[in-house]
């Protein structure tokens, strides 16, 4: 179904080519002066430098043509040469009836569907998941919702580390405690225990232990080195521990993304690149790409329009040990030969940037994505505290994912428990729904890029641009479509009749809105277009119920067309909601 915007960018082509100019002058805004018209047209000032005429001569004669139109009501030329336009009632109403009746509210699945990989989340095995993985998580969970909206094949990979001397540590740490386990008897040669010799819990303590000790314990760390290397050379029962843990750590971390309503296709981690590791370096090699530098081995990837300094990216440590460069390489080549993707996008703290940068053209440079292959950097702000500096505990520490969404949850049941409407365990669920909609939407209301204050009793409000105040606003649709259908009455088969006053016509306009609206928004990658979008749908909605007495209203066929329509726009609400990531409860 084409958008509003572009039947009327049509309209306007029409009028323009049929006074004899270009239709490229035609294009259709939004009005800067919503006092005075809804859209307007400011081609005829461009068009009068090559007609060598007037504005506001070719401005009256397109209006003249439009004085007909079945799209615009108005068409008024006013000095110097604008055009000024109202959308004609009943074209519009008619634009409205053919969203309901079409599947996702009109909005055409991509002609151009693409493979897309999107690398979010990024938490570490044997590690809690903290506030500082809350941003990676809804944006990437957002992003890949809007992509599959739109048609394309989006594929969620949650990325662990999962590699390295963390593992070493833990592993190390491990065999103090317990130096009798079979995983280090390198004679034992039967199968190792099905079951990990440590809880989820144990696991989050031991790591810290070991990484504490290590810190004033140089032969411990020497020993945590030399584990972590044996188990990248394949050590048997060090293998099968770090199996553990990684079983232990994504059924953990399963359940934790799971309460922010985020999933995953695939649980990779820097474990799974390692195989492509060696050819990869090989290959490298052999075509003359990498070097050694002061012992190392790099690839140049400064370019001559760099403006900055762009050192070379290290493949291996002058020790021959991987670094995270080689396994976010190694990770590139395999999501290429397992999914061909025409994008990978990752979404990750914008201080990683100049990470990325080196990645993306050593990836480039040494071919191992398609010359239209894309690779995109999303990097995401820092969430702040009310101070300003990165949240954190009353008592300065790094606050568990956990801990912040009970916080929340427990602060939304009391605000929802105190409007004594609804109690028990409905009061805890809707709690829990509401307070997850005040963390993803006061979180995705922020552009990705800049850091944003993370003001819990903000965040929680039933006013102003938060998402307790939309879903509250969905709660108040719900109820006037119940009550509707408590009545007796049927408005299914009605149409949407053309506005009567000007807070429905408001409405009818941002609803229509939605064509397109999404799609715009992955492409630019922007959750908080869909966020702004929501937000004026639901003051529309809202200055609409503040001066209709809908459930009052006498005419049927009147009444029958505002159900029509509020169910339109909370269908579409929904829609929007989903693709953030949250729900909406029945009763608030």
């Amino acid at each position: 179904m084409e958008k509003l915007m572009g039947q009327m960018d049509q309209e306007m082509a029409n009028a323009f080519s049929s006074c004899g100019y270009d239709g490229k002058y035609a294009k259709v805004t939004l009005s800067n002066r919503p006092d005075l018209c809804e859209f307007q047209c400011n081609g005829a000032l461009a068009a009068a430098k090559t007609y060598k005429k007037a504005p506001l001569s070719i401005a009256q004669e397109v209006a003249q043509k439009l004085a007909g139109s079945q799209i615009f009501a108005l068409a008024e030329a006013v000095k110097p040469g604008f055009l000024n336009l109202k959308v004609n009632e009943t074209f519009l109403a008619g634009y409205l009836c053919q969203m309901l009746n079409s599947t996702d509210f009109g909005n055409e699945k991509t002609k151009q569907p693409k493979t897309v990989i999107i690398d979010y989340g990024g938490p570490n095995v044997a590690k809690p998941l903290h506030v500082g993985h809350l941003r990676s998580a809804i944006i990437g969970e957002s992003i890949k919702r809007m992509g599959r909206f739109c048609g394309h094949t989006v594929i969620g990979d949650v990325h662990m580390g999962d590699w390295g001397l963390q593992m070493g540590l833990i592993i190390t740490e491990l065999q103090e405690r317990e130096p009798g386990l079979a995983y280090f008897d390198e004679t034992f040669t039967g199968d190792y225990p099905k079951e990990a010799p440590f809880t989820i819990s144990q696991l989050e303590e031991i790591y810290p232990t070991a990484s504490e000790k290590s810190k004033g314990d140089v032969e411990y760390k020497e020993r945590a080195m030399q584990a972590t290397y044996e188990l990248q050379q394949g050590r048997r029962g060090y293998q099968a521990l770090l199996n553990h843990i990684l079983q232990v750590s994504v059924t953990d971390l399963k359940k934790n993304y799971e309460n922010l309503c985020v999933s995953f296709d695939l649980w990779k981690g820097e474990s799974d690149a390692q195989p492509f590791i060696p050819a990869m370096v090989q290959r490298m090699k052999e075509e003359g790409y990498a070097y050694i530098s002061n012992g190392a081995l790099v690839v140049d990837v400064k370019e001559d329009t760099d403006t900055k300094e762009i050192p070379p990216c290290m493949i291996l440590k002058s020790d021959g040990a991987s670094l995270y460069n080689t396994t976010d390489l190694a990770t590139i080549v395999e999501r290429m030969e397992s999914y061909h993707p025409n994008e990978m996008i990752y979404v990750v703290d914008k201080r990683q940037e100049l990470h990325f940068t080196q990645v993306f053209r050593c990836a480039r440079k040494t071919g191992l994505v398609k010359a239209d292959t894309k690779l995109t950097f999303l990097g995401f702000g820092t969430m702040n505290g009310r101070d300003g500096k990165p949240f954190k505990t009353r008592e300065g520490g790094v606050m568990r994912l956990s801990t912040l969404l009970d916080d929340i949850n427990q602060q939304m049941y009391q605000k929802i428990a105190d409007n004594h409407t609804i109690s028990g365990q409905e009061a805890a669920e809707t709690a829990k729904t509401v307070a997850l909609s005040a963390i993803k939407y006061g979180d995705l209301s922020n552009q990705a890029s800049k850091d944003y204050i993370f003001d819990i009793d903000r965040f929680t409000s039933f006013e102003g641009n938060t998402g307790p105040y939309l879903l509250y606003t969905m709660v108040r649709i719900k109820s006037i479509l119940k009550k509707y259908g408590q009545s007796g009455k049927e408005a299914q088969g009605k149409e949407i009749l053309p506005a009567t006053c000007e807070s429905e016509k408001a409405l009818m306009l941002e609803t229509a809105r939605f064509n397109g609206m999404v799609a715009s928004a992955f492409e630019e990658l922007a959750p908080h277009k869909v966020c702004a979008y929501l937000y004026d749908l639901a003051n529309a909605f809202n200055h609409f119920y503040h001066e209709t007495k809908i459930l009052a209203i006498e005419e049927e066929a009147r009444q029958a067309g505002y159900i029509r329509l509020l169910e339109l726009c909370l269908g579409i609400m929904e829609a929007c909601i989903d693709v953030l990531g949250f729900s909406a409860p029945e009763r608030m």
